[in-house]
């Protein structure tokens, strides 16, 4: 009975620890969404932009990432 209840507090924290990926996905749609905002204001300046919004990109799916193998972490190394 204990394993079990272990076992279920392993995949209810694999499920919350999955939501950082809707997150990241949320976050990368920010960051192109005001990227395009602005390149649409200044048209100019957003060529010398293009490089931080691939930096803003990577780190919100590096979270989002990371977020999956905590979740992986939690299924498979505990129990």
């Amino acid at each position: 009975m204990e394993g079990d209840i272990v076992q279920m507090g392993a995949y209810i924290g694999a499920g919350l620890a999955c939501m950082g990926m809707g997150g990241a996905a949320m976050g990368v749609g920010n960051v192109a969404g005001n990227f395009l905002a602005g390149a649409l204001r200044n048209p100019s300046a957003a060529a010398g932009q293009t490089a931080t919004l691939f930096i803003g990109i990577a780190f919100a799916e590096a979270l989002g990432i990371f977020s999956f193998l905590v979740a992986l972490l939690l299924m498979f190394a505990v129990g």
